[in-house]
């Protein structure tokens, strides 16, 4: 088996596999916690996320398939942290992209609303103007 899957395919190929890693909201919501956190438990997961053990290993499993987070057994529990600090960084990035997504789309309603509201009364104006 090879160590790291795809290492033979184009870069771009290889990138789009990590963020399908990520393509779920429970698993950017694992990332995010474990982000906060240097390790947490699988049961201290399940606490906070209220997501049934089946359901959070299948997620933790595609997670640790895309070599997004490891996982370490201490006795009878099972810890998670990430296995690289950059990919609280790229949550971190993907966070402020998104704010100025919504910043620029609040912008263009604006907009949009301003020149709406343009239109309606010019078409008023005209229509209440004295006809020679």
């Amino acid at each position: 088996m090879e160590a790291f899957p795809g290492a033979h395919r184009p870069l771009y190929e290889v990138k789009a596999n990590l963020f399908k890693g990520m393509a779920h909201p429970v698993r950017v919501r694992v990332l995010e916690i474990l982000s906060a956190s240097r390790d947490v438990s699988v049961t201290d997961l399940m606490a906070d996320m209220g997501v049934e053990a089946s359901r959070l290993s299948q997620h933790l499993s595609v997670l640790r398939t895309h070599h997004l987070v490891v996982s370490e057994r201490r006795g009878s529990q099972v810890f998670y942290s990430l296995a690289y600090p950059r990919v609280a960084d790229l949550l971190a990035t993907a966070k402020m992209l998104l704010g100025e997504v919504l910043e620029s789309t609040q912008q263009q309603l604006r907009t949009s609303e301003w020149v709406a509201q343009e239109s309606v009364e010019a078409r008023e104006s005209q229509q209440s103007a004295p006809t020679p």
